[in-house]
């Protein structure tokens, strides 16, 4: 039963009912922290557990995306993606994306008459588009001062 509520948060928003949980989850996740960053829970025997640091802000992060009721997909790093989970994640069309496979701007891996694009690659490309925005924004900001001055 958990399997699908996962599955479905990568194709469609999280309900009301589900951003209210995933909120008070966070909440409580974030309460739940020790001094060094560790989350400390019971486990089914009551035991103590000790979640590491890395673990828990992967965890609470999760949760405020679905709590600001975001759609939700979790990409191991090494992971292939299809060219349409690759354009979802950079909000653009597959038609856009082949684009730029073909333009060499992100690299691929043929399999059969597919495509397949490594996240790290996907990544890397968002990295450097994103930068290049913020310098072009960077640039118009300083043009409109001089412009004021002037």
């Amino acid at each position: 039963m958990a399997e699908a509520c996962i599955a479905d948060l990568t194709r469609r928003l999280p309900t009301r009912e589900e951003i209210d949980s995933a909120a008070e989850a966070a909440t409580a996740l974030a309460h739940a922290r020790e001094g060094d960053g560790r989350l400390v829970m019971l486990g089914p025997e009551g035991e103590e557990l000790r979640i590491a640091p890395a673990i828990g802000d992967l965890l609470v992060d999760l949760l405020g995306h679905v709590a600001r009721g975001d759609m939700v997909t979790l990409v191991p790093t090494g992971a292939l993606l299809t060219t349409q989970q690759a354009a979802d994640i950079l909000n653009v069309s597959r038609p856009f994306l082949s684009s730029l496979l073909k333009s060499g701007e992100i690299p691929f891996i043929p399999i059969g008459s597919h495509r397949r694009v490594m996240h790290a690659d996907l990544m890397a490309y968002k990295a450097r588009r994103d930068a290049a925005r913020n310098a072009a924004l960077d640039e118009l900001a300083r043009l409109g001062q001089e412009f004021d001055a002037g």
